[in-house]
């Protein structure tokens, strides 16, 4: 199979890396000209979670919002998972750990080695962040999560912090950074299906003038099989960081990290003889319906950068993100091309991808407090820059039929054409201001404008033709929240957002970008403590300009699409004093097509969007003699899922979880058992031919070790 050779670096991108480390170097000279080295302004080295989280419960998401301002207090829907609950529920993923989140559904598409998931009834994989960057046009890599401090959902537009997006929300993973302690921590875990991870988690402090400076490195290991025959994956991942000292007012980290995957896909079952029953006899769950012989998905992910922040003796703030991604993915899989035929064979094809992205992320920003007109202003002013640059080449071969009661494979793929060979360039250049304004300790509102202008460059590779796109917009959002009492503040929030989309109908016209509304009502409620936090709300959404079929010129699109989102979300998360920590999440959502070139779609659900799903997850660690000992259960539902372009409903289910840990002298051990009951589900919709089988029990076994 063709391969690309590793991209050489654009004059472009240099640009891009020396204006990054320019701005860096002019930070560097203000702060030793405008910051007095006393002792009085020595600061900790940088921690991720707040000194008020408690467990489960988070009081800030400041990657997310770019604020040091307490989630109780911002009018949006955020939720964040922080470590306690990921390493509670043993987490493997970011399908995993977000699939609890209200308004979130994952893993639609199975097991397929990418994060799949949905936000308020709007596809988001496209959406993933990490420490406020986006990490490219596409998600071609599954994110390692054991890296992360916390994973922050946003829900709703958020075009204002994270700029060009889908209307349904991020994920934003926040990455492990130094501490101003030493620690040293690793782990071993074994589980169902030959699972076997090891991990480590090493820091240090480093002597300096300020005591900012500090080290740390992280990474783990994995092997396993899979429910499914012949499918397995082995992933790598390392990530270390520095903090330096550059004086009392300045923090500045380095991050890295590789992430390394290889895997072979589980493409489903067929819809016959699985969800809907077939002439023959029932196809058993552990079928495998690609080929062995096609060889594993190889895939790299390499990230560096930094995070800036530093103090003005004016009162000034000014923060900066940088990073540098280069990815590199590789592949084969048999895709089921046809229905189940009586005597048992099913047709399929090969698709054969070739795919490596190269993408610089900047974004820069000042913020500062002052009072005016009566009221406290906390304003920021931001410019955000991306270059990226995604290559992709993909065949699609024949190979023989595959009989699912008498399986035989060792097939070699034949007479393959090429489907997609392009390099597209995607840049923009964005200007964002908002203003958070409090009138008294009970009124405040937030506003926001950002402009945007985004060039998409489309190179056909086998033919040298080259289609330049320009497009620009103006998104905004405004928030008010008024605190009725210390413990209860609804609030009403309205945010657009806004996707340059490649490509042209069949008259030649340029599309349009995606155009994203939402009004949002709501309300939060916060403890005395800080130790039990809730919300509700309820949201409207608009997705325009969605391209759809151009029922009257085949092999193009036309941009009349509409899809709408209505819905409902509840979330608690406390951790209590008598020894439970609950985090419980519900959501209701009506997420159809509106508008679309095949009428017979109109009014139909979105794919793979649940209409009601709701989670539990409860901790309870016992007192006195029985200190060490913690236990834990939830429950995870999820309704059906369809989808406009197939005839089956994928049915809903609800599983059960449940864990035993044990805190020792230096370590502990935990137990945790998934799906308890073996209940047989399947995960999601992925096409007329195939549909995807859910995780099966699941049993892990984790000791840690703290030295």
């Amino acid at each position: 199979m063709p391969t690309f050779h590793r991209l050489r670096p654009e004059v472009a991108a240099v640009r891009f890396a020396v204006l990054a480390l320019s701005s860096l170097s002019l930070t560097s000279v203000l702060a030793q000209q405008l910051t007095p080295g006393t002792a009085e302004n020595t600061l900790p080295a940088v921690e991720v979670t707040s000194s008020q989280d408690f467990g489960f419960t988070a009081q800030k998401a400041v990657s997310s919002t770019k604020s040091d301002k307490p989630l109780f207090e911002t009018p949006q829907s955020i939720s964040v998972l922080t470590r306690e609950y990921l390493d509670s529920r043993q987490v493997t993923s970011l399908n995993e750990a977000i699939q609890s989140t209200a308004g979130v559904s994952s893993g639609g598409f199975g097991r397929r080695g990418w994060d799949d998931f949905s936000i308020r009834g709007q596809r988001a994989s496209e959406s993933i962040y990490v420490d406020g960057l986006k990490l490219g046009q596409s998600n071609w890599i599954a994110q390692e999560v054991y890296g992360v401090e916390s994973i922050e959902i946003v829900k709703g537009p958020a075009s204002i912090n994270f700029g060009q997006m889908q209307p349904g929300g991020i994920v934003n993973m926040v990455s492990k950074r130094p501490r101003s302690d030493a620690f040293n921590q690793v782990g071993f875990t074994v589980g169902s299906y030959g699972y076997r991870q090891a991990t480590f988690d090493f820091g240090r402090p480093l002597q300096s003038e300020n005591g900012k400076a500090a080290f740390r490195i992280n990474g783990m290991a994995s092997d396993a099989d899979d429910p499914t025959d012949y499918v397995w994956s082995k992933n790598r991942y390392i990530a270390p960081s520095i903090s330096l000292d550059l004086g009392p007012r300045t923090d500045f980290t380095i991050l890295a990290a590789i992430n390394e995957r290889q895997y072979i896909r589980q493409q489903g079952l067929p819809v016959l003889g699985s969800i809907l029953a077939a002439p023959g006899r029932a196809v058993r769950n552990s079928l495998f319906t690609s080929d062995p012989n096609l060889g594993p998905y190889d895939s790299s992910q390499r990230t560096l950068g930094y995070a800036l922040t530093h103090r003005f003796d004016s009162g000034w703030t000014l923060r900066q993100n940088f990073r540098f991604l280069d990815m590199d993915l590789t592949g084969a899989l048999g895709n089921l091309n046809g229905p189940l035929q009586a005597n048992g064979n099913v047709v399929r094809n090969v698709l054969l991808q070739d795919v490596s992205e190269r993408t610089l992320a900047l974004d820069t920003n000042v913020e500062r407090s002052f009072a005016f007109g009566g009221a406290q202003h906390t304003v920021m002013v931001g410019l955000d820059l991306n270059q990226d640059k995604l290559k992709e080449y993909s065949q699609r071969c024949a190979i023989d039929t595959l009989n699912v009661y008498n399986p035989v494979y060792g097939k070699a793929y034949r007479s393959c054409s090429t489907t997609t060979r392009t390099q597209t360039d995607l840049s923009y250049t964005a200007l964002y201001v908002r203003d958070q304004i409090k009138f008294n300790d009970k009124l405040s509102l937030n506003m926001a404008l950002r402009h945007d202008r985004a060039t998409t460059e489309t190179l056909q590779l086998a033919t040298g033709n080259r289609k330049t796109e320009d497009s620009d917009a103006t998104t905004g959002s405004v928030g008010l929240m008024y605190q009725v009492t210390r413990n209860v503040a609804p609030y009403v929030s309205y945010a657009t957002s806004f996707l340059p989309v490649a490509g042209t109908d069949a008259f030649q016209n340029q599309f349009k970008p995606e155009e994203g509304k939402q009004t949002e009502l709501g309300v939060k409620f916060q403890s005395d403590d800080k130790r039990l936090n809730a919300s509700l709300a309820y949201y409207d959404l608009t997705r325009k300009n969605v391209t759809t079929t151009d029922v009257n010129n085949p092999g193009f699109s036309t941009q009349v699409g509409e899809q709408s989102s209505k819905g409902y979300e509840a979330e608690l998360v406390a951790d209590l004093r008598n020894g439970w920590t609950l985090s419980a999440a519900a959501s209701v959502v009506d997420a159809k097509i509106t508008q679309d070139t095949t009428l017979a779609n109109i009014g139909k659900r979105v794919q793979n969007v649940p209409e009601r799903s709701g989670s539990l997850w409860a901790n309870y660690r016992f007192a006195g003699n029985l200190s060490a000992w913690a236990y834990g259960v939830g429950l995870r539902h999820e309704s059906s899922k369809t989808s406009p372009s197939v005839s089956y409903q994928v049915p809903g289910y609800t599983v059960a979880d449940a864990s035993v840990s044990y805190q020792g002298k230096g370590y502990r051990v935990m137990l945790n058992v998934k799906n308890i009951f073996d209940k047989d589900y399947y995960a999601g919709v992925l096409s007329a031919n195939a549909v995807p089988v859910g995780d099966p029990r699941i049993v892990m076994l984790k000791t840690v070790f703290d030295f």
